[in-house]
């Protein structure tokens, strides 16, 4: 790639040198061949969308190959009928989960209904739950659902007040809910401490890891973790709309009661009884028939992480993201960086806000470097670090330094916003 201009900054040629040396440095865990991306795109948006691995259209195709030749048999002769949970121990060590506690299936939205619903009739009589107030949306929304339907009381506070509201509404909680990492800004939060602090107040530690799977080590059994969710479109490459996954530990697996009960969870499906009897372990998780070409998908994603641990895919982040805000800091220290320094706490992107975000960010992807824009003021690029450089994060920065230079982003086509930001 060409860099565009750059008015005249220094540390450029300083900024290119130690990118070389650091890909040097990191070259055993650069998988961009892995990946099928187009050429001449810095694609800085992996924490919304993952890019797609090469093996993800041989597997679809193989999986629509076997629906035509086998028809239903390929429930038995190519095994989907156990894809959910077999991908599912397959996410598990990505997790820090022992096999049997992980299955794969539905969407966030449906995966974390379930959990919350589980998580009251688990904690019978207490009637608060603790979240974090800047949550995804979705995040938030399910869980004013199931506070009108359970009778929860919302005590809504940033994670670093959490031990304070446990500590006021103790012994009511019923369960703590957490995203692991910001969606804005990449800041992680203290996944060991404030699962510590719910089970101090006797409250379940519920996560929602969709913005680290796949990008930071979870540990969810090390630190005693009792339910979790996340998603497998973003770090995970499994195509969009990729199926989510549940976690719940094998402890509370016997207790655990989804409220949606589908004939693929039941005990025995096939017996189609009218009354509903959970299946043991973790596939009473399961609902209804699973979308078996996105679990093709995402099964040929998760190869990737045949090569290569979770615990250096984190190594590679933390300098990509590292490097990113040092380059950002020298080309462009007009901009405001709110992702923390902090590598501990700090997840898999860097956010900056500028008061016209959307538009910097449609002229950044005009430039080949495709972004994202979160309401009301930031610019984040993402850091799916298997198939980024730090060649690739330098170069973001001095289009972003280009963009600012010329203005591009007040050109009148970068003002239009598309339905998707």
């Amino acid at each position: 790639m060409t860099d565009g201009g750059h008015g005249g900054h220094g540390g450029h040629g300083a900024l290119a040198s130690r990118a070389a040396g650091l890909d040097a440095q990191h070259a055993a865990t650069d998988l961009r061949h892995l990946y099928d991306l187009p050429t001449g795109v810095v694609y800085l948006d992996g924490n919304s969308l993952g890019a797609p691995p090469r093996a993800v259209a041989p597997a679809v195709a193989a999986t629509l190959a076997h629906w035509r030749q086998d028809l239903v048999s390929s429930w038995n002769r190519h095994a989907w009928w156990d894809l959910p949970t077999a991908l599912g121990d397959r996410v598990a060590p990505l997790v820090g989960a022992a096999p049997g506690q992980v299955v794969v299936g539905d969407s966030v939205t449906v995966v974390l209904f379930q959990l919350l619903r589980a998580a009251a009739a688990m904690r019978p009589g207490r009637r608060v739950v603790v979240t974090d107030a800047g949550s995804f949306p979705t995040d938030l929304y399910v869980l004013t659902g199931v506070a009108l339907d359970v009778g929860w009381e919302v005590v809504a506070v940033r994670p670093g007040e959490v031990p304070q509201a446990l500590a006021a509404h103790a012994p009511d909680v019923a369960a703590v809910l957490l995203s692991h990492a910001d969606f804005r800004t990449g800041e992680l939060w203290d996944l060991p401490a404030l699962t510590a602090a719910a089970h101090g107040a006797g409250a379940l530690a519920v996560w929602d890891l969709s913005h680290t799977v796949g990008a930071v080590p979870v540990d969810l059994d090390a630190h005693d973790v009792d339910l979790a969710v996340g998603c497998g479109y973003k770090y995970l490459g499994g195509g969009p709309g990729a199926p989510a996954f549940t976690y719940v530990a094998r402890r509370h697996q016997g207790a655990y009661e989804p409220a949606v009960r589908g004939w693929h969870g039941h005990a025995r499906p096939f017996a189609m009884e009218p009354g509903h009897a959970f299946a043991d372990g973790i596939a009473r998780a399961r609902t209804g028939t699973p979308p078996i070409l996105a679990l093709a998908a995402l099964g040929a994603a998760l190869d990737v992480f045949d090569r290569v641990t979770v615990e250096q895919v984190r190594e590679r982040s933390l300098s990509l993201t590292g490097f990113l805000l040092e380059c950002l800091d020298v080309l462009v220290p007009e901009v405001d960086v709110v992702t923390p320094r902090d590598p501990g706490r700090r997840g898999s992107h860097a956010s900056v806000a500028h008061p016209e975000a959307h538009a910097v960010v449609q002229a950044l992807a005009a430039r080949g470097v495709v972004g994202d824009h979160r309401t009301p003021d930031l610019v984040r690029l993402g850091v799916a670090a298997p198939y980024l450089t730090h060649g690739d994060v330098l170069h973001a920065a001095l289009q972003l330094r280009a963009v600012l230079d010329a203005g591009e982003h007040r050109a009148p086509e970068h003002q239009v916003r598309a339905t998707v930001t």
